[in-house]
Order: C-alpha cells, then sequence, then structure tokens
C-alpha cells in the first residue's frame, strides 16, 4: 500500500512495535463482526502501537518530528506508518501520547489497549485497602495491569488462572486459584473472611462466582460479556489521563509489563495464533523495527 501522509491536524508514525490483544482477531473474524466495529474486510490488523513522529500536519502544536509516541489506532496499527489525529480517539481518527524516557518501545506498544481497559474495570470496582478483590483472567493482557493496579491501590488479589500461570499469578502480586468447576470452594478456603470486589476479565464464570460469593453487584464487572445488573467495563471509558499514569507507573518501575513473546511481522499469523490460544502469559508484539534493518542490511528475518 502507498505510504499515507500527515493531514491538517494529523501526525504521522514510523511505527517500531505493534501490540497485540484478543480484540484484533475478534473483530476482524469474519465481515459480520467487522462492521460492528466500521471496518470492512479485508482491512489492516492491530491496534495497540509505538512509534516515532515523522511528519506533522498544519495546525498541529502538540507533536513535532522525532517525538516518541505510543497509542492506538483501530485496526491499522501493524503497518510500517499510521496516521493519527492529534485530537482523536482509538475508534475515530487514533491516539497518541508521548512516551515517557524510560519506557522501551515494545512495552509502550502494549499499554493503551489494556490499560485503558483495566484502569475503567478499577474505576467501576474501586478496589482499596482493606478489599479482597478476585480477577478473573489475571494472567492476561488486561489482567496483568488490573492486578497490579489493583495491588498499588492497596489490595489483596486473587487471581484465576491455569496450573501453569501460578508463578506468573504471584510475581505480578496475585494470589493463583486454579479456575473451573469449584471456583467458589476454592475461594473462600483461600480467603475465609471474604471477597468484596470482583473483575471478570475473561467471560462470566468469575461474575457468577463474585455473587455466590456475596460479592454486590456493583462491586463486580467484566469486560468481555455483558450480565444482568453487573457494569461492564470499557477502556473507551477510562478517566482522561488514566493510559498516562499508567505509562508513567512503568516509568517509574512501579508496574511491570510482562511480555510474552516478540514477532517479526513476517511472522504474524504465528504471533496471533499464540495470542488467540488465550493461554499465554504477558503481551504479544510484533516489531516492526527489525522489518527496516533487515531492508537495509539485507538480511533476512527470523
Amino acid at each position: 500500500m502507498p505510504a499515507p501522509h500527515a493531514g491538517p491536524g494529523q501526525i504521522r508514525v514510523r511505527v517500531t512495535a505493534a501490540g497485540l490483544n484478543p480484540m484484533d482477531w475478534f473483530m476482524t473474524s469474519d465481515a459480520e463482526t467487522a462492521a460492528r466495529f466500521g471496518l470492512s474486510l479485508p482491512c489492516g490488523f492491530g491496534t495497540d502501537y509505538a512509534g516515532v513522529v515523522d511528519e506533522v500536519g498544519d495546525g498541529v502544536s502538540g507533536f513535532v518530528v522525532g517525538d516518541r509516541v505510543f497509542g492506538g489506532a483501530l485496526s491499522r496499527a501493524v503497518a510500517d506508518h499510521i496516521v493519527v489525529d492529534e485530537a482523536g480517539t482509538i475508534a475515530v481518527g487514533g491516539q497518541a501520547h508521548r512516551t515517557p524516557d524510560g519506557v522501551d518501545d515494545p512495552t509502550a506498544a502494549t499499554l493503551a489497549i489494556a490499560g485503558c481497559t483495566a484502569a475503567a474495570a478499577l474505576a467501576v470496582v474501586d478496589p482499596g485497602p482493606g478489599d479482597t478483590v478476585l480477577i478473573g483472567g489475571a494472567g492476561g493482557g488486561v489482567g496483568v495491569f488490573a492486578v497490579q493496579l489493583a495491588r498499588l491501590a492497596g489490595a489483596r488479589v486473587i487471581g484465576t488462572g491455569s496450573a501453569t500461570s501460578a508463578d506468573a499469578l504471584r510475581a505480578l502480586g496475585a494470589e493463583p486459584v486454579a479456575y473451573g468447576d469449584g471456583l467458589v470452594d476454592r475461594v473462600r478456603a483461600l480467603a475465609p473472611a471474604g471477597v468484596t470486589a470482583a473483575m471478570d476479565l475473561h467471560g462470566t464464570d468469575t461474575a457468577q462466582a463474585a455473587r455466590e460469593l456475596g460479592v454486590p453487584d456493583e462491586r463486580i464487572t467484566t469486560i468481555a460479556a455483558q450480565v444482568d445488573g453487573i457494569t461492564p467495563a470499557n477502556g473507551a471509558d477510562a478517566a482522561p489521563g488514566a493510559i498516562e499514569e499508567i505509562a508513567g507507573l512503568v516509568a517509574a518501575g512501579r508496574l511491570r509489563v510482562p511480555i510474552a513473546a516478540r514477532f517479526p511481522v513476517e511472522r504474524i499469523r504465528a504471533a496471533v495464533e499464540l495470542q488467540a490460544g488465550r493461554h499465554v502469559h504477558g503481551k504479544v508484539v510484533i516489531d516492526l523495527q527489525e522489518r527496516r534493518a533487515d531492508r537495509t542490511t539485507g538480511t533476512s528475518p527470523r
């Protein structure tokens, strides 16, 4: 495709890395689903990105050529260049934020969707000291942020996952518990004093378990399904400045983003298959900087 160029009120970003999310393959899975997100197939892929501004359109005052940026551009991130609006949103026009010093591009490319979604989920349940929070899907892309943000808020966190994810969950600060049949009993054994809030980051099983454990609906949230009486969380509803705050926590070393795997863009199919398997512990990143190095040197990508 021809390289895009920045128009008025826009910047062009030379993409160095793109982070994958479940929504990327879900919303492009078929034409009907794509249409629900305002897309038509075939289309681009990926939403989270990081890179460097290399063109600035008329009227732009917040960015200059050479600025390191990260953000989201719906189903357009895996590309050599993307154009985003200076005052846009992830869904409309794309969005850009300055990348703080101390945060590398592969890490910055994981922040926008998962970080905003986790921040929105925490805003619903509002955890704090004295709370015990049950997080379903705690080892997933949103979970790694939600667990750490809840811990930073002073809450105790119990995270559901597979047996193989237990060590990864402990490293994030969560107490692991196996999902599936018997979850309620296992949580009761782990927290006999009770659970006070819950975030279901996978489906509805954790939300239903939280109800059985006596958690009121107003302190339960979901991100991947809707349950009558429970307020869902959407990254688009994150408070202004939430993603900058998360990036600042990463830069300060207070929030860690585990990157499970990095792939050159030529192996994007393998990257998506790994991420879509829903058993990866952390984030999957597409490396576009390596591709440019290969073009320059004439070497073959891995």
